[in-house]
């Protein structure tokens, strides 16, 4: 008799909507030695038991199987199951579009972009007067990037590209060139890996280290916090205020940008200080609540350029997912330690 043939891994992908085709192929070249297959559930919608017990391998955003269905044993010697999603790993590797979504935002608001673009589709070729002194380059620009992560150093990454000066914050201290090291998965090409593009660095967890950091003259304040009981509504009217007090009045107001969540901001104080001036605008892909209702005062607030919570949406979204996976799949047969794992202590 001859030998059996081997058993494939099967990996199955738990999605919200179809997948289309061309992920699949994809997917199915990265792991050549699996049986790939996806599946359509609702949102939070449990996996069926005879789909759960058939993986060894489990992607998924916010599906999971029964209890009882994840911690039975896999049917041959051969065979692991492994469920990776939000609850063990961190599988999001956002940096790429969200630095881009961001610096976006930074460029329509410095180069009056809505003016031209309102004027184009009403065919106007129409100079603003005032242009020679309204707008301006990044350049020389301060930002202080408050949660500097993996998020945070690929803004800090493209900001220092176009001249500006990178203050970083963090809750616990990096005073060695070991303690700035990223340790997280790293998109190839992006990112701050050694952390030494950022000209200082600060830490802490109380209003006054919060403060301080505010205090430095900062042109833009990125939020890029995770959302934790000590970060709920961690920058109000208070903040806000100083981070204004901390810029000359030769210069422009500060311009916030939150990828964060929306709790972490107080939102009325924020709509408050966009329209004393105290911040001359904001960037928002997150909001309080979610989604934002339509007579909600935020949407009229001046200068404030909203998205419902897509900066981080892109083709190129699941198949780095996966990367991550193949990565860790190898990392776990070796013995080491998982990139991206989420501290359920912490929160992130």
């Amino acid at each position: 008799m001859g030998e059996a043939p081997p058993v494939k891994d099967h990996l199955l992908i738990s999605y919200g909507r179809d997948l289309p085709e061309w992920l699949l192929e994809e997917t199915r070249a990265k792991f050549p030695e699996a049986e790939v297959s996806a599946i359509q559930l609702a949102n939070f919608a449990p996996i069926p038991a005879e789909i759960a017990r058939r993986a060894t391998l489990l992607v998924t955003f916010s599906n999971l199987p029964a209890p009882e269905d994840a911690t039975k044993p896999p049917p041959l010697p051969s065979h692991h199951q492994i469920y990776l999603y939000p609850h063990h790993l961190q599988l999001r590797h956002p940096r790429p579009p969200i630095a881009e979504w961001t610096i976006m935002n930074w460029l329509v608001a410095s180069r009056h972009f809505i003016y031209t673009h309102t004027n184009q589709q009403n065919h106007l070729w129409q100079r603003d007067e005032s242009v020679m002194d309204t707008v301006h380059d990044q350049v020389g620009k301060k930002v202080g990037i408050l949660g500097y992560g993996s998020i945070g150093r690929q803004i800090g990454r493209v900001a220092s590209a176009l001249g500006m000066q990178v203050h970083a914050y963090t809750a616990s201290p990096r005073p060695t060139p070991a303690s700035r090291i990223d340790h997280g998965y790293i998109v190839p090409g992006t990112g701050d890996h050694d952390g030494t593009i950022p000209v200082s660095w600060h830490h802490g967890t109380s209003k006054a280290s919060i403060h301080e950091f505010l205090s430095l003259g900062l042109d833009h304040l990125v939020v890029a916090l995770p959302l934790t009981p000590q970060t709920t509504r961690l920058l109000g009217a208070e903040e806000f205020e100083i981070l204004n007090r901390g810029v000359p009045s030769s210069r422009a107001r500060p311009y916030l940008t939150n990828i964060s969540r929306g709790k972490v901001l107080d939102q009325e104080a924020l709509i408050s200080a966009l329209k004393g001036g105290v911040l001359s605008g904001a960037a928002l892909d997150v909001a309080d609540p979610e989604p934002l209702p339509a007579d909600d005062p935020l949407w009229d607030a001046p200068n404030v350029q909203i998205s419902p919570h897509v900066s981080s949406a892109g083709r190129e979204y699941m198949p780095r997912s996966l990367d991550i996976l193949k990565v860790n799949l190898g990392r776990l047969e070796r013995g080491e330690e998982l990139l991206n794992i989420l501290h359920r202590g912490r929160g992130y």
